[in-house]
Order: structure tokens, then sequence, then C-alpha cells
């Protein structure tokens, strides 16, 4: 025995690591391979000598973890008297509380560590959790699953699979997503007041403060990531019971900070009915109700966090979907929203869908609503990668019938005006959205036709000013001006009742088929709504060059295009294609001015060589 402890770690066999933990959990003679074995918990040691000492270790602190005294650490430890401190049993038991708590964290510093195998990671991670089921007295541990989770945040490894594993083996537990969720919400409180020191080094040269603002926002895309793996609650109802990690479930703010462990048998049994009957009191419904205020406080806390680009999409992307719906208050995310929807540029199209469902669904009052959503069309939105959702909402956004006149028609005028620039899948999606406009909103259907006698008589002097002065001073016509200003951001001040949709009529003679046919729908009278229906924008939004291909070849017709003529051409062109213009050979008069020249030329070497002849 004497040979086995003198023995360095490093040289220690698997054999005798099997022996040092039989004899610990064999007899409290043996205490001393405790110290022994907590060596080989590291992530530089062989991964079956960590698995032995892991084995043993876990078997030896389940079973005295039940008579160990609160950790140095613990608010609630009690406090005893000199003779109680003196007691042989009671010194022993501290003793071992420290070896576990060091346990503990040593096996932390296995999880995050780089160097752990990932085999040897999950195992490490299971038993891990064994402990925070059963090391608080049969409660929930959640002060050392507090620090699992924040040593995962702070570490400057990514732990990818640590973070993936841990979401998809325990956050299936609803009292594990309760103290992640309690958790995520100190660590990001904690970002929150360190993250200001930051701004003063990003345009400076130090190298620490650039290193301190990376720790942060990877630190920032993991809260991310454990957050938005936690699944939905289930059973909203609050008729369908709860899977618990741990056997007394979530316990209330009052029971978890009583004291761990009591201090005579009588004081245990007592607490064991209180939590027995506690247990009891906290129906589904109550637990649903505790999970969303803590889902809610976790995730504005992480929204108040500098969020990177990336992350800040990713968020916007499913924020409507997965966090409006289970916060106990959703309006409270309007300033996130609004601040978010000012942004511009794609962070604008990404949050309006949130946006919308506040205004819409929680009375969320945003007077400047239309005029940024107007700002946002642009030539750029057909391109963006969540143009389909856009489009849907804009939809949506114009459909009340209260909706002023100037407005539907500043939106209208816009999304005509956009038709010049934009690809076919983008003008069969505006034809749509201009169609229900005209549907909606009778009152601008003049925009359709205007002739230029509708104008003004100071419409027509400017008009007349606008004139070239090389056009025919008696012409009856007169140019027509467009008074819509495409580059107004306010929809008040653009002009747009003033001015018409002549750009659709452009689009009769487009060169992509489905937009040349698909145009002649606004030819019918859209104030009969009785006999007209509302275009699904959904069939449109999501198009490109690729659909419109596929709707072609898929298309049946009546007359195909053949490779052969059915009857012989006389010309290359025919005149039809040419109206108005005529074509005249001149081919014959440059022969004959040829001729003429050559006839010339020969005529003047004769006169020449009969002189020559004279002279002789």
């Amino acid at each position: 025995m004497t040979s086995i402890l003198t023995k360095k770690p490093q040289k220690t066999k698997l054999k005798e690591l099997k022996t040092l933990g039989q004899q610990l959990l064999s007899s409290r003679v043996h205490i001393n391979n405790l110290p022994i074995l907590l060596t080989f918990i590291s992530p530089w040691s062989p991964p079956q000598h960590v698995l032995e000492s892991l084995l043993s270790l876990q078997s030896f602190f389940t079973t005295v973890l039940p008579d160990l005294p609160p950790s140095q650490s613990s608010k609630k430890r009690p406090r005893l008297d000199d003779s109680a401190k003196e007691d042989p049993e009671f010194i022993y038991r501290t003793w071992l509380r420290s070896k576990f708590d060091e346990f503990i964290t040593l096996l932390i510093e296995v999880l995050v560590s780089p160097a752990t195998e990932d085999a040897l990671r999950e195992i490490v991670l299971d038993s891990f959790m064994e402990f925070v089921k059963l090391g608080n007295g049969g409660n929930f541990y959640s002060a050392i699953y507090n620090k699992l989770l924040r040593s995962i945040v702070q570490s400057a490894a990514p732990l990818d699979f640590l973070s993936e594993l841990l979401a998809s083996k325990f956050f299936k537990y609803i009292d594990v997503r309760y103290f992640t969720f309690i958790s995520m919400e100190k660590l990001a409180k904690t970002l929150d007041t360190t993250d200001t020191p930051d701004d003063k080094t990003v345009g400076g040269d130090d190298e620490s403060g650039s290193r301190s603002r990376e720790s942060i926002e990877l630190s920032i895309h993991k809260i991310h990531y454990i957050i938005s793996h936690i699944p939905p609650l289930e059973g909203n109802d609050g008729k369908s019971e709860y899977e618990m990690w741990s056997g007394s479930g979530i316990l209330s703010k009052e029971e978890h900070d009583k004291e761990e462990f009591p201090k005579c048998q009588k004081a245990e049994d007592k607490n064991l009915k209180t939590k027995k009957q506690t247990k009891n009191v906290l129906s589904p419904a109550t637990i649903a109700k505790k999970m969303k205020l803590k889902f809610t406080k976790a995730w504005i806390s992480f929204l108040r966090l500098p969020i990177p680009i990336d992350v800040y999409k990713e968020v916007l992307a499913t924020l409507h979907q997965a966090v409006i719906p289970h916060l106990s208050n959703p309006i409270i995310l309007c300033d996130f929203l609004t601040r978010s929807y000012d942004i511009g540029g794609v962070v604008s199209v990404m949050a309006l869908s949130s946006l919308f469902i506040l205004m819409t669904q929680h009375g969320l009052e945003y007077p400047n609503f239309y005029e940024k959503l107007y700002a946002l069309l642009s030539p750029s939105i057909f391109m963006a990668k969540h143009r389909a959702k856009f489009f849907q909402l804009l939809d949506s956004c114009l459909k009340s019938p209260l909706l002023p006149a100037y407005l539907a028609a500043a939106f209208a005028k816009k999304l005509s005006r956009l038709l010049v620039s934009v690809p076919p899948s983008g003008a069969l999606v505006i034809i749509a959205l201009i169609h229900n406009l005209l549907r909606r909103h009778p009152s601008i259907n003049c925009l359709v036709h205007k002739e230029d006698g509708d104008e003004s008589t100071e419409d027509r002097s400017k008009a007349e000013d606008m004139v070239n002065k090389a056009n025919d001073s008696g012409s009856d016509k007169r140019p027509g001006i467009d008074h819509f200003n495409s580059e107004e951001s306010n929809p008040m001040k653009s002009n747009a009742m003033r001015s018409s949709l002549w750009e659709i009529d452009t689009l009769r003679h487009h060169y992509c088929p489905p937009v040349s046919r698909f145009v002649l729908s606004l030819e019918n009278d859209l104030t009969v709504r009785s006999k007209t229906t509302e275009m699904d924008i959904k069939d449109f939004s999501s198009g490109s060059y690729a659909t419109i291909f596929g709707d072609e070849i898929r298309r049946r017709v009546k007359q195909v295009p053949l490779a052969f003529y059915k009857a012989t051409p006389t010309s290359l062109f025919p005149e039809s294609e040419f109206c108005g213009w005529t074509f005249k050979y001149e081919g014959g008069k440059e022969n004959d001015s040829e001729h003429k020249e050559q006839k010339t030329s020969e005529e003047n070497d004769a006169s020449t060589k009969r002189q020559r002849l004279e002279r002789r």
C-alpha cells in the first residue's frame, strides 16, 4: 500500500489506479487515496486514467454527499460553537466538502478544456449533471450548474460540442431550463457592465482591449446559442405535467434559499415535509408562469448587450416566432425593435416582422412606421435574402381601408417607379402589390390613366417652359411632366397624387413574357370588388429567374414555336417590324456613275495618244 501511495501520478498504471479506487470505496482507512485520485482529473491526463478516477470518485461522493456540511461559499452556512468546530467528525466532513468542491472544479476544467476528447467530455458531463441532481439533498444543485455555465460562457474556446451536448441531452427537463435562464440573465448583466471600457479601444491599437472585445463577442455568441436552443414551453394550458431532472422539481425562491442541510434529524424531517408540500403546491400552471418570467428576464438582459451584427440578424430572424409568443409582456421589446427598425437596410427589413406583431396584436403605436417602410423600397430589397417575408408584410401593412389616399398613392407610385429597374421576378411582385392597392383603395384609381389635359394651368405653364426649342412650335401636343419626386423620403411630400402609373404601360412590351402577360390584369376595373380578387403575394414573393423559367417550360401553349418557316420569306425582315420606314436600293445609280467615269478616262487616254503621234 505504501509503495502505491509514494509513486508519482505520472507513473501510476491503470491497474494500480483501479486498486486505489477500490480501496477508497472499501474503508475510511484509505481516505488518503482521495487526493491521489483527484490528481488524475485533468485535461492533460490520459483519458483512461481520467475515466477510472472519475468512476471511483463519483461512487465515493455519491454515498457521502448527503452527510457533508454546506460549502464555505454558502450564504446559509450555519454558525457553530467552538466545541462543534473541534469535533473530529465535523473536521473530517468539512475536509471532504473541500475535496468535493475541488472535484467539481476539476470536472469543469476538463469539460471546458480544448484538449479534452469529445467522448470523454460527454462522460464527464453526464457525471457532473448527476451531482447537479443529487448534490443538494435531492434538490437541483443550481450553484455548481451556474458555475458550469459561467465557465462555458467565459471560456476562450468556442466549445460548440459541449453547448450542443448540453442542449440536446438536458434542455428537455423543465428545471434545467429554469436555472439555465437564471444563469444566462446573470451572465448577460455581468457582460453588460463590462462592455463599456471596450468602446475606448475600438479605434486604438491596444491589443489587450481588442482581445477583450473579441472575448465579449464570443461570450455573447455562446449566450445566444444556449438561450436560443432552449425549446419553448409545451403545455401552456397548465394541464400537462413537465419532466424534471431533479426529483423535487422547481422550488420557490424562499425554499431555494433555505439551509441545504439542517442541524439535526428532526429539522431535516420537517424540511423534507415542507419540500413535499411545496412540490404539491407548484402546479404545471404555476411552473409555466415562473418559466415565462425567467424566459423574459433572460432575453431582455441579452438584448441589452452590444450584440455583433451576425448574431443581431439571427435574433431578428427568429424573434417573432421563437421569443415574442413566450414573453410575459411582449411590448417591452418596443425599444429594441424600433431602434433596429431605424437602422435601415437589411436590419430594418428583418425587424419588420416582430414590429408588425407588436403593432397589430399588442397595441404598439409607432407614428413614423409608414415613413420608414416607404424608405425601405429600393432596388436592393429585391435581392435581399428575406425579401419574401418583407413583401408579404408590406402587403399586410397596406391592407387597412383607413390608409390615407396620399399614402396609398405614394406606395403605388414608388413601386411603379421601381418597375423600370428590377428583375422580372421583382416586376411580378410589384404588379401584384399594385393590383391589391388599386383594388383596396378606389380613390387612387385616377393614377392608372391621367391625360395631359387634366393638369392645371400652373402645371401647363411648367410643362411649356420645359419644351425643347427644337420642337415644332405648331404642334398641339404638350409633353407631360411627372410631378412625383422619387428622392423624397416623406410620402406626404412625394406628389404621388399628381402623377400617374405610366411605368406600368411600359411592361406591355417587356422582354419577359410572364411579365407582359401578367400586367394585363391591371386593365380590369379593379373598383368592382365583386368581380375581382386579391393577389396572394406569397405566390410571387420568392420568385427568381429559375422559378420563371420553370413555370415557362411547364406551361402548355396552343401554338408551339417551329424551327422552319411556314411560308418562304421574301425579305430578311418583314415590313411590319419597321412601320413608317422605307428602304430604297441605290446600287444601280452608283454603277452608272462608275461606268461614266471609266468611259471618260478611256476617251482622255485615246486623245493623249493621238496628240503624241501628230507631234512626231
